[in-house]
């Protein structure tokens, strides 16, 4: 379900470019690029679910993230809501149950609990783990079709006494069927989606995670894994797992048939089957004038994302304006921008200050390109020199030191560094970077290693190898952009593709180093502790950079004990000079003077007021922020493609199509279905559609895969010669356009060599 909100384009919005540290030149007239995104204030406020309604309806609301405060009844004429994966419904088989030893007569008893459920509202009735919410449904659709179809054969025992592990199971197991005392055969219980895998996707200081997080074969091992009885198959999906997560370089179509012999070895033994899942519904206020459009959401994480304060604007403003977002619970997790911000109301809060290097495609397979963006990637054939004065950080200090002759790697990355201004008006160096990434060899928090596990077996080393200049240009006005070109040699494990290595170690960080450096003082003098677990383990405070208010009263003492001294880490000697390092630490210490906290970072809004209860973020409108209005309005609508007819024309499979697009006028939208004609939508080239396609063998494994783009005037030629074993085939074809997978939808053809 799409939100039915408007989207306006600006003038602006094709602005993709560099980044900054100039101020720009006018000419006596406004100048026509805005940094940031659309809201001049963010203010989050916590709200009970029966509480907000009210709001919504006075017009002091404008979005609810995280619950539906309407659910179960009709939403009023100005709301409109977002749909999103929320959580797994799974039935778990009680071990003692007299048939567990007896695999088929498991999973007779499961399909009859399955098939007992009642209809709720958001339950999707599909027994298999990957969903149309999962980026990787296409090579699954088969099997997930055959597990809705179920099988012949029906359960015959006695009837099976279900539980439900909460309130919202309860909803869903029928009245006759519940436990009435301690015995029982069967309990249903809800697995909520997004804690799987939103706290992993931003590392500390804006790093990124695994690009395998969203993946359904992934969300099926958490869910199934540790409920499988029998060894043997566990230590099967075990050495799965650890393979598709290694990312080792083999055929796509060997990496498709392990990702469906996972699901299927975890699906196998039924003692925890996947019954359905449930989709979380979140209210926008919709309002002609009032309300807010282009929201932008993710397809399993909802509103609690990076894509939806980089793309909401309100209604009455083409930029600006005030916009407030309810959150049902207050921010539980320290807000600390190491191991900090891990609640849902936390999080969304850290999204909006901080800026990530990339973040998670909301409705894709891959990662959007933030704060630095990949020039090139080299893979070695089969290994890349690593120059001897590049930097390799040094175990136990995590000093940046010359790797010296004789270094190798798997894949050279090129990037571009989109620099720009921190909040304390202080400008991205090398030092913020290299500071930023020894962490990873730096911390002994064992918190802090997990997090940062990837990169210290991804990243060899590191070199700055120029820094370039980019000029944006608006008549007489000009923006100058200092550009850091970092070239990163990553090892040959993470080198399998280019993707994977462009997410191994990407070289960022959004705070400044001194900001690191006080946490790790903190740490270090016994006043906090970096993460939850050590700070529960040594009995001290979680570091909280603004609401602890002792704490920031003591750092602020540390930092005017250090700005005497020109205190240049260890980590930074002969990276940083003590008159650069006094000027690092005054303007953190006049940021602190003005806003009362140590927060500072580089992302598009900076925290200004906070409470228990609501928190203030202002936009940073400096012009030496890079992005500006529009540049993520492409995530906005997972438009969508479909497959209308196919023939076969010997060795081809010839698709035709028809497409979405978005009809705007004034303030409303719709979406309209159209057939594909390459040459009228082949101006935006993220607009063609791109054909996707799965050859399901006879032995039911992945014979071929692969994607092909439309010739004149807008046909599919698919191209199946290496299907060269006789037998019957099944092609599973899917159309994206800009890679959006959410709801994809799957053509199955039969093909016969």
């Amino acid at each position: 379900m799409r939100p039915s909100s408007p989207w306006v384009v600006l003038f602006a919005s094709t602005l993709a470019v560099s980044l900054c540290a100039a101020p720009p030149a006018h000419a006596g007239h406004e100048f026509p690029f805005y940094p940031s995104y659309y809201p001049q204030e963010i203010t989050l406020s916590v709200l009970a679910p029966d509480a907000a309604p009210a709001k919504f309806a006075d017009g002091s609301l404008h979005a609810y993230a995280g619950a539906d405060p309407f659910a179960g009844r009709p939403l009023p004429p100005a709301v409109t809501r977002v749909e999103s994966l929320g959580s797994y419904v799974v039935v778990t088989l009680n071990p003692a149950l007299p048939t567990s030893g007896d695999a088929g007569r498991r999973c007779l008893a499961a399909q009859a609990v399955v098939g007992s459920l009642q209809p709720a509202s958001g339950y999707r009735a599909s027994p298999y783990p990957v969903t149309p919410y999962h980026p990787d449904y296409l090579q699954h659709a088969d099997l997930a079709a055959a597990a809705s179809a179920g099988g012949g054969a029906t359960w015959d025992g006695p009837p099976l006494r279900v539980r439900a592990g909460d309130a919202e199971a309860a909803r869903l197991v029928p009245a006759s069927e519940r436990a009435a005392g301690p015995e029982w055969d069967a309990t249903v219980g809800i697995v909520q989606v997004s804690p799987m895998w939103t706290e992993a996707a931003l590392g500390p200081n804006g790093g990124v995670g695994a690009p395998w997080l969203k993946m359904g074969w992934h969300h099926a091992y958490l869910v199934l894994r540790d409920s499988i009885g029998d060894a043997t198959a566990r230590q099967r999906a075990d050495s799965i797992h650890e393979r598709l997560k290694a990312g080792a370089s083999m055929p796509e179509r060997d990496r498709l048939t392990l990702e469906r012999e996972l699901v299927s070895t975890l699906r196998a033994g039924c003692e925890r089957t996947i019954a359905g899942y449930r989709l979380r519904t979140e209210p926008l206020n919709a309002d002609y004038s009032g309300g807010v459009e282009n929201a932008g959401y993710d397809a399993q994480a909802g509103l609690g994302s990076a894509i939806f304060p980089r793309t909401v604007k309100l209604k009455d403003f083409p930029w600006n304006g005030w916009l407030t977002v309810g959150v049902p619970e207050p921010a539980a997790a320290a807000w600390n921008p190491v191991t900090g911000f891990t609640d849902p109301t936390g999080r969304l809060l850290w999204l909006g200050l901080g800026d990530p290097a990339f973040f998670p495609s909301p409705h894709g397979t891959g990662w959007v390109a933030n704060r630095v963006t990949v020039a090139s990637v080299e893979l070695g054939a089969p290994t890349v020199p690593v120059p001897e004065d590049a930097l390799a950080f040094e175990p136990g200090s995590g000093a940046p030191k010359k790797v010296g002759p004789g270094r190798q790697a798997g894949a050279r990355v090129v990037y571009r560094v989109l620099a720009s201004r921190f909040h304390d008006q202080t400008k991205l160096e090398l030092a913020d970077l290299l500071y930023a990434l020894g962490l990873a060899w730096r911390s002994q928090d064992p918190a802090v290693l997990r997090a940062t596990a990837r990169t210290r077996e991804s990243l060899v080393a590191l070199r700055l190898l120029r820094t370039e200049t980019d000029v944006l240009a608006f008549g007489e006005d000009k923006l100058t952009y200092e550009v850091p070109i970092v070239e990163v040699y990553v090892d040959r494990a993470v080198a399998a593709s280019p993707d994977g290595a462009a997410l191994a170690a990407p070289p960022w960080t959004t705070v400044p180093w001194p900001v690191l450096a006080l946490s790790e003082e903190a740490a270090a003098r016994g006043l906090a502790a970096l993460s939850r677990e050590s700070a529960e383990a040594r009995g001290l405070p979680w570091l909280d950079l603004v609401r602890d208010t002792a704490l920031v009263s003591r750092l602020r003492g540390i930092v005017d004990e250090l700005a005497a001294r020109a205190y240049v880490p260890g980590a930074l000697a002969g990276f940083v000079t003590p008159a650069e390092a006094k000027a690092r630490w005054e303007a953190l210490r006049a940021f602190h003077a003005a806003s009362g906290h140590f927060l500072v970072t580089n992302g598009p809004y900076r925290l200004t007021s906070w409470s228990e209860r609501t928190s203030v973020l202002q936009v940073f409108r400096d012009l030496s922020y890079p992005r500006g209005l529009g540049v993520f309005n492409g995530h906005v609508f997972p438009i969508r493609a479909f497959v209308t007819a196919s023939e076969a024309h010997g060795d081809e499979l010839v698709l035709k199509a028809e497409i979405e697009r978005v009809d705007r006028f004034g303030r409303e939208y719709r979406i309209v279905r159209e057939p594909f004609v390459k040459r009228v939508v082949e101006q935006d080239r993220r607009s063609l559609p791109v054909a996707h396609y799965v050859a399901i063998g006879p032995d039911t494994g992945v014979a071929a895969a692969g994607a092909v783009e439309a010739n004149d005037p807008g046909e599919f030629h698919v191209d199946l010669r290496a299907l060269d074993r006789p037998g019957h085939y099944l092609i599973l074809v899917a159309l994206t356009i800009d890679d959006n997978r959410t709801e994809l939808p799957v053509k199955a053809i039969p093909w016969t060599r």
